[in-house]
């Protein structure tokens, strides 16, 4: 995925699990609510499954939605992790999070999660 994005787009990933059977709506809800950001205002709104195996990126290009997914075929995608919210990242960390690099700092899961 090559990262070419127009300047000032901002990269934002919830830092929780969401339900990835959401579309477009949904996840449009979730920004408002969860990451707290506009979801019209053009930037990269990154979700992903309570198993870290499927991620969607939700974008607003001015005529319309773009949703992004991609599923691992093994492995997981790691997301620094917060109580809620969002983390702000940038393009570059995006591109090694797809490609399965984990960003960090995260909470150790507990044992009954792992």
């Amino acid at each position: 995925m090559t990262m070419l994005l127009p300047a000032g787009v901002r990269i934002f990933i919830a830092s929780q699990p969401a339900d990835l059977r959401k579309s477009f709506d949904g996840l449009a809800a979730l920004t408002r609510e969860i990451i707290k950001q506009d979801p019209l205002a053009g930037h990269l709104f990154v979700f992903r499954n309570k198993k870290g195996r499927r991620v969607k990126v939700l974008f607003w290009d001015r005529t319309g939605w773009v949703l992004w997914y991609k599923r691992l075929e093994s492995g997981v995608f790691r997301f620094p992790i917060k109580d809620s919210g969002a983390v702000e990242i940038e393009a570059f960390q995006l591109r090694l999070l797809l490609d399965g690099v984990p960003l960090g700092p995260r909470v150790p899961r507990r044992a009954a999660e792992a």
